[in-house]
């Protein structure tokens, strides 16, 4: 008989664990403050920026067109961002934080670097710089761009 392996045996089974686990926390976090951490992703992807148009969003944080624009379709109704028309070229258009949006973002800052410290604080300055390059090394090897927000 084939020996089978246990879940434990899986480097991926406790990446997820904690993965989820922090995940999860943050979620719970930017609920407190009326966004999902999809939404996060996307204010913070504008934060400090010009005007943006959405395709330049959608590449930069690897996503697809449809998903940028479910999610600044979520984002205008809460009054987080604004579309700012073309003076060219009507059909384009491009992306903003409002005044608000922009004023959320330290709070949301501060909540991810909470969490951060939360689930990491308990390793050394060492072994999170370690961990840190490990991931990146994984990331960049398997050539992984999208922003994660789910």
């Amino acid at each position: 008989m084939t020996p089978v392996s246990e879940l434990t045996d899986h480097t991926g089974f406790w990446m997820r664990m904690v993965s989820n686990a922090v995940s999860q926390a943050f979620a719970r976090k930017v609920e407190t403050e009326g966004v999902t951490v999809a939404e996060w992703s996307f204010m913070r992807a504008l934060y400090n920026r010009d005007p943006t148009p959405p395709s330049v969003l959608a590449n930069r944080m690897g996503m697809t067109k449809g998903a940028i624009s479910k999610l600044a379709d979520r984002l205008l109704a809460k009054g987080l961002i604004e579309r700012t028309e073309s003076a060219n070229d009507k059909r384009a258009h491009s992306l903003s934080l409002t005044r608000q949006g922009k004023a959320k973002i330290p709070a949301l800052a501060s909540l991810a670097d909470r969490n951060e410290v939360e689930f990491f604080g308990v390793l050394t300055k060492e072994q999170h710089e370690t961990l840190d390059r490990i991931l990146k090394v994984l990331a960049e090897r398997r050539e992984l761009k999208a922003t994660p927000v789910d």
